[in-house]
């Protein structure tokens, strides 16, 4: 599939608002849209009117951006997510929550939702104890995720592990720092969400 491979400060910069997309840089002074807050561009210091299509557009754009989702893969999504019960926009949420790779960064064994596929498509995480390197699995109510074994001596996670137990962990994951492990207890609710999306408009969007 393909993959934006661009300066992602620059998607940040085109939503105007922290898409937490590069991990401390984005908690830092150096953050893009700190030190610019206008959108790319040659006309990016113009004003426009933003109408309703554009404000679904904007709102899908941000939380496809957000979970790092493709536009195929993220309209399948709401495909799926409209014929289950319930409020279309919060299944939508959910979904994209129970990522495989989200599920990682909501671990906090990635910096990012972009580390965290990476970390997932070169096997360091195993899924009900096997291989699994898909970041668009979807994982279900009992399904547990753990960083392998031969995996934590590695660079790459120590400075990682030493953080692990100083992240907030989301209500719908039961997390064991110490076995770096993590447990499906429930499906994701909209309170579980912590980026303001307002969803109902990108339902609108694709309703269209």
């Amino acid at each position: 599939m393909a993959r934006y491979t661009g300066a992602s400060c620059k998607l940040c910069r085109r939503e105007g608002r922290k898409l937490f997309l590069k991990g401390e840089r984005c908690l830092s002074d150096k953050c893009a849209v700190v030190r610019r807050s206008t959108v790319p561009g040659q006309h990016g210091m113009g004003r426009k009117n933003v109408k309703e299509y554009g404000l679904q557009l904007r709102e899908k754009q941000t939380a496809r951006r957000y979970y790092g989702v493709q536009e195929k893969q993220f309209k399948g999504y709401y495909v799926k997510a409209d014929k289950q019960e319930g409020v279309a926009g919060e299944n939508l949420l959910s979904l994209l929550e129970r990522r495989f790779d989200n599920v990682v960064y909501r671990m906090g064994l990635a910096s990012s939702r972009k580390e965290a596929r990476q970390f997932v498509r070169h096997g360091h995480f195993t899924l009900n104890g096997k291989k699994a390197n898909i970041p668009s699995i979807i994982v279900k109510v009992g399904d547990v995720v753990a960083l392998k074994e031969d995996s934590r001596s590695l660079e790459k996670f120590k400075g990682l592990l030493e953080t692990a137990d100083t992240v907030i962990k989301p209500k719908w994951l039961d997390v064991d720092d110490e076995c770096l492990t993590a447990k499906v207890v429930a499906n994701p609710q909209r309170d579980d969400v912590d980026f303001p999306f307002e969803e109902q408009l990108i339902i609108e969007l694709y309703s269209k």
